[in-house]
């Protein structure tokens, strides 16, 4: 038997992932190799900081600055530096010169994506991106090989660790939204400026990858709706423990009807939701992640573990580490993204779902009579209503009030949208507190 020449790996990136990443490859070397079937070199880290101090204690003469060099040569480049440039240029680099890439850079191939699986395609290079979603949970390799012979329906992802975390304080310690937030900084699961987390930009970017993947077809980041849990208060998590359900940040992406045209779509979104307790998702507790995936054939599946930590998601980027390592050895081009499906992503208005309306209104007859015409002439249905008396907390004015919760029937967001402003312009309706749409129900 002839033994496949040693494969050269560089790293780009050495911080709190691709530390880790390097000591596993240098720990586990032997091991890697004898389940690839050719021996694996660390060629060396690209750094922009030689002298930055770093939490894992590596051989020095790894180190360099010159990430260019570094690829030259190279079989395989990992890509773990993060932002959009000099991480596209360089991937872009790596491809042409033949080499295999690895990246968890979810912003960077949910902007560019499709301009670098091309290349990867045109010269018969591989592009792998396991770590890019859900930090250790295998969800890239199921999407694209398990269940390339089932149709997906629907995908509901919890994909953002710091979210979760914040919002499973509220719901468990009754915190509010600062507290658990301060106490996330403080543990580190949000950075100094938390914004790409609470404000649903990075599960956006997850949730333009899924979409693609899952679908067939191209989902640039700006066609992702997005709303974050800036606005989650502690009286929306109470209400919603009282009802059954518990609040998550929810990535979504599924297949609809466009209401236009009568013909296939896809819809990609991200925003705060209602789940009840009974969901698998609403048991996800801490920073964990989870993807709960719906298909024709297999039915229900869910995918749980931890969605960040150095560790963590380095197990992921080993695990294509060796993908590509025996494609390699095996020989043959690499297999292209498939976006044969092609099909248009349509506006968050094209998807079908369910509100919880809270409204402040007079409390006087004709109100709910008032506020059940303003549902039908816009296409919602009324499904459960919920009346208590008093002003809202806080409430100026002295004249009677009263609450009322309403959730509805699953409808077009277009018509509950527009429902939702004709309660605003109502003189019945004194104020609407909350707005929260329910999934998995």
């Amino acid at each position: 038997m002839i033994e496949y020449r040693t494969l050269k790996i560089a790293l780009l990136g050495g911080g709190t992932v691709g530390s880790q990443v390097a000591k596993l490859l240098l720990d586990n070397a032997a091991e890697l190799s004898s389940r690839i079937g050719a021996g694996i070199e660390l060629a060396g880290i690209a750094v922009r900081d030689l002298d930055k101090p770093r939490d894992v204690e590596l051989p020095a003469e790894l180190y360099t600055t010159d990430a260019e060099q570094l690829i030259l040569g190279a079989d395989i480049v990992v890509e773990l530096m993060g932002g959009i440039e000099p991480a596209r240029s360089l991937i872009l680099k790596a491809l042409n010169s033949g080499a295999d890439v690895i990246t968890g850079n979810k912003q960077l191939l949910a902007t560019h994506g499709a301009e670098l699986f091309d290349v990867a395609e045109q010269v018969g290079a591989q592009l792998y991106y396991e770590a890019a979603v859900g930090g250790a949970i295998p969800i890239i390799r199921p999407l694209r090989d398990s269940l390339a012979g089932d149709s997906v329906t629907r995908i509901l992802g919890i994909v953002n660790g710091t979210t979760n975390f914040i919002l499973d304080r509220m719901d468990t310690f009754g915190d509010d939204l600062a507290s658990a937030l301060a106490t996330a900084t403080e543990l580190g699961y949000a950075e100094a400026d938390p914004t790409a987390d609470i404000g649903g930009y990075d599960a956006a970017a997850k949730a333009a990858l899924l979409a693609g993947l899952a679908f067939h077809t191209n989902v640039p980041l700006e066609s992702v709706y997005r709303e974050g849990i800036e606005d989650i208060s502690k009286e929306q998590v109470e209400r919603a423990q009282a009802m059954g359900f518990v609040v998550k940040l929810l990535a979504i992406c599924e297949r609809v009807i466009d209401p236009t045209t009568g013909e296939a779509g896809v819809s990609a979104r991200v925003y705060p939701a209602l789940v009840p307790r009974e969901h698998p998702l609403a048991a996800v507790h801490g920073a964990h992640n989870a993807v709960f995936v719906q298909a024709h054939a297999a039915g229900d599946l869910m995918f749980y573990g931890a969605g960040a930590g150095g560790i963590q998601t380095a197990s992921a980027v080993l695990g294509d580490v060796v993908s590509a390592a025996r494609r390699h050895v095996a020989g043959g081009p690499g297999v292209a993204e498939s976006t044969h499906a092609n099909l248009p992503v349509l506006p968050v208005s094209a998807a079908v779902t369910r509100y919880h309306v809270t409204l402040h209104v007079t409390d006087q007859p004709g109100v709910l009579a008032e506020v059940s015409r303003l549902f039908a002439e816009n296409g919602a249905s009324i499904e459960t209503v919920q009346q208590s008396s008093g002003a809202p907390a806080g409430a100026e004015d002295a004249s009677p009030t009263a609450t009322l919760v309403i959730g509805t029937h699953a409808a077009l967001e277009a018509s509950l949208a527009a429902t939702v402003e004709a309660l605003r312009a109502s003189t019945a309706v004194t104020s609407i507190a909350h707005v929260l749409r329910i999934e998995g129900a």
